[in-house]
């Protein structure tokens, strides 16, 4: 695939997966040999890991927004940097709503192969900012 199609599908997901939730998406997105290979302990490497993390940031930060602020391919691979904002208005992880506002940095690789996601690493600050709330 030529890269501009590929950082589509990327846009896609963080678009229609990431903010919105809509895990219908995954399956056109998302190949079922997928691997996260940075996914959190506890949490499963494969598509159903991402529906049960994003689903958990959904249900404390409901109104999610991520901004991309560079995104770069090369080959097969896609590489962003971007911020979740998001206003803590759910419970997450034992911690009840406070209505504070709050920002992730994620930077991320993901491989595509026929317009599906098959591997992803990543770092972010997630744990860290849910841990201040």
């Amino acid at each position: 695939m030529p890269t501009d199609d590929i950082k589509q599908v990327v846009l896609r997901f963080n678009r229609e997966f990431l903010e919105k939730n809509n895990v219908e998406v995954l399956k056109e997105l998302v190949a079922d040999s997928f691997v996260n290979h940075t996914a959190a302990p506890g949490v499963a490497k494969d598509v159903s890991g991402l529906i049960h993390f994003i689903g958990m940031l959904h249900k404390g930060f409901p109104g999610l927004r991520i901004e991309i602020h560079d995104m770069i391919a090369e080959g097969d691979l896609v590489a962003t940097r971007k911020t979740f904002h998001a206003t803590h208005t759910g419970e997450i992880m034992g911690h009840a709503p406070t209505g504070k506002k709050v920002t992730f940095n994620v930077m991320d690789f993901v491989r595509v192969k026929d317009g599906q996601y098959i591997e992803h690493w990543g770092r972010n600050d997630v744990m860290q900012v849910i841990q201040q709330l």
